[in-house]
């Protein structure tokens, strides 16, 4: 499965619903228990996202973590680049990153999207996974 941003920044961020589901979806990767991986992009998204809150520092050692993690990544490449585009004009809730992020995942024959954004709800060929505690429950156990 793949992974979004809010995956990552929940993790880690403040006290928020979704923090606790998060940190237990990237254990269980952690461990083994299940197989996720993200991005490239997602990394760089959430190293900026995180230094503006924290420092450049513990933004980017995060990121690193986060790519040891999760690694290998997948590469968005021109046949998920247009997949993108095309999702991008097909699902007008989706903005250009994400719409380029699912089609990515779709192209790479995923089983799932994990992201608090409810836009992934949408697109067909792939199941979104809500990172609460009910949905990350379901893809421990799974």
């Amino acid at each position: 499965m793949v992974l979004d941003t809010t995956v990552l920044v929940y993790s880690v961020g403040d006290q928020h619903r979704f923090q606790e589901p998060c940190r237990r979806l990237l254990s269980a990767a952690g461990a083994g228990t299940i197989l996720c991986t993200t991005t490239p992009e997602v990394l760089q998204e959430f190293a900026h996202i995180r230094a503006r809150r924290r420092t450049r520092a513990d933004a980017a050692e995060l990121a690193e973590s986060f790519t040891d993690l999760l690694g290998p990544l997948l590469t968005i490449d021109e046949r998920g680049l247009r997949a993108g585009l095309r999702t991008f004009r097909a699902h007008p809730p989706l903005g250009a990153f994400d719409a380029v992020l699912i089609a990515t995942a779709i192209t790479a024959g995923a089983t799932a999207v994990v992201s608090a954004d409810s836009a992934f709800a949408d697109v067909t060929g792939i199941r979104h996974i809500v990172p609460d505690s009910d949905g990350v429950a379901e893809l421990i156990r799974s």
